[in-house]
């Protein structure tokens, strides 16, 4: 038998050293900033740029929507062209979306922005594609769960920072500065990272209608989801979005499974090791989120007996343990799964999560309980989503690397935004006629709603495998 072409063998990569994973990791640092400064400073854009409080809430999941349709793709692109150059070309569209938010006059322009920004959530993929192509995968587990940490940090850093500066300099200056953070270390990158070689060549085009089946899917989620609470006042609006999801999904399934070339490969989905780790990236996702917007809500409400009256500078403390333990989760996930395995640093956070969240349900008296369980849910969700990413980034062949990890991040979009509508539904159906004060029992039903939720993920990390690296 003969073979009718000759494959040519390419040099391996070259090794990276700290200083390009470092550099990888302030870029993180720098996206994840820009990224949340929106969610904290939501009242106040809303009334600078005269917007009522549904166009609040576009503006909120605009990002997230957009970043689960780019994600995919940019994986898909970094796996056939090479990492690093499609991580820049991104990067350069993010740098335009942050320079249009921070200029935006108005809300279409700023609803332009974010949408540029969005794309900032393909880049982790994206890092995990370069890291995987230059580092044996012991040392890329650890890498990987540097810059996820890093990223998780920077967002803690915009949530922070974004009232101050907000407040003592001008709205525009809180995209600003990050987006100045953004291109800083693009460059510093681009100067220190060696060229990946690109993995597949060739191929169909991109999957458009796929593309646009699933934005259609996201975005009529996130309107069922706002319009819940009011589903007694408009019962055939709430009925019609549920039909029109449950079509866009069963068409998106349809494109997909016929796709030569799908957005999203149902069929490594449909691996037991990928479907677990997006379920599970899901569930504690959508548990966190609940409680990420419930306490700092608790903290600000005035209730009679329970709140605390808190001010934005003092919430932002009190959400500084938070944003360490965040950040610590990145690189200590990473470190524990090539240690022990991604089944026992799934198991620890996931029991964590679930106990902090029924402790909280039960005990909420003093700031510092919301501030210790805040911390903790914080660290227990970084571990899981980084030992996630990185069991799941070294356990499919590298030029899938980008497909897979991409899932990963859908999955982890998806829960945050389902969780945060899920905890402001339930605040808003216990906020009475002419109140703007929710009733105890809201948030004390969202804590136990979140922490059953996260407990449900035990029934998946015992199937899974340990996963110790040798």
């Amino acid at each position: 038998m003969t073979t009718n072409a000759t494959t040519p063998t390419l040099a391996p990569p070259a090794r990276i050293g700290k200083a390009a994973v470092g550099a990888l990791g302030l870029l993180a640092l720098s996206t994840g900033a820009l990224e949340s400064v929106v969610s904290p400073t939501i009242p106040l854009l809303e009334r600078e740029l005269d917007m009522s409080q549904s166009e609040g809430a576009l503006l909120s999941i605009v990002l997230l929507i957009t970043g689960a349709l780019v994600t995919p793709l940019a994986g898909k692109f970094g796996d056939r062209y090479g990492g690093k150059r499609v991580l820049i070309l991104l990067m350069a569209v993010v740098s335009a979306g942050g320079t249009v938010s921070a200029l935006a006059p108005n809300l279409p322009v700023l609803l332009l922005g974010q949408v540029l920004q969005g794309a900032m959530v393909g880049a982790l993929p994206l890092s995990f594609i370069v890291v995987r192509k230059h580092l044996p995968a012991g040392e890329s587990k650890v890498a990987i769960g540097v810059v996820s940490g890093l990223f998780v940090g920077g967002g803690m850093v915009g949530m922070l920072s974004a009232g101050p500066v907000a407040e003592q300099l001008s709205r525009h200056w809180m995209f600003a500065l990050p987006t100045m953070a953004v291109v800083a270390t693009t460059l510093l990158v681009h100067r220190l990272m060696p060229a990946d070689p690109p993995g597949r060549t060739g191929g169909a085009g991109i999957d458009w209608p796929g593309l646009l089946l699933l934005s259609g899917m996201l975005v009529t989620l996130m309107l069922v989801l706002a319009l819940a609470p009011e589903a007694a006042s408009q019962p055939l609006v709430l009925a019609a979005l549920v039909l029109v999801l449950a079509a866009f999904v069963t068409g998106w399934v349809r494109v997909e499974r016929r796709a030569a070339s799908p957005m999203i490969d149902l069929r490594m989905l449909a691996r037991p090791a990928i479907w677990k780790a997006c379920v599970l990236t899901f569930v504690i996702c959508l548990g966190t989120a609940m409680a990420v917007y419930l306490v700092p809500q608790l903290l600000d409400e005035r209730g009679d007996g329970y709140g605390f009256g808190a001010s934005a500078t003092e919430i932002g403390l009190f959400l500084l343990p938070g944003a360490v333990a965040a950040t610590l989760a990145g690189p200590l996930g990473g470190m524990g799964d090539r240690r022990f395995g991604s089944r026992a640093v799934v198991t620890t956070g996931v029991v964590t999560m679930a106990v902090s969240l029924a402790v909280l349900a039960a005990v909420h008296t003093e700031v510092w309980h919301l501030v210790v369980g805040k911390a903790l849910i914080a660290l227990a969700n970084g571990l899981c989503v980084t030992a996630m990413m990185t069991s799941t980034a070294t356990a499919v062949d590298r030029d899938d690397t980008g497909i897979a990890t991409s899932l990963i991040l859908v999955s982890r979009v998806l829960g945050y935004a389902v969780g945060g509508q899920l905890g402001g539904a339930l605040l808003t159906a216990a906020t009475p006629s002419g109140s703007d004060v929710a009733a105890e029992s809201a948030y004390v039903t969202g804590f136990v709603i979140a922490g059953v939720v996260t407990t449900l993920a035990l029934f998946v990390t015992r199937t899974m495998r340990k996963g110790v690296t040798a």
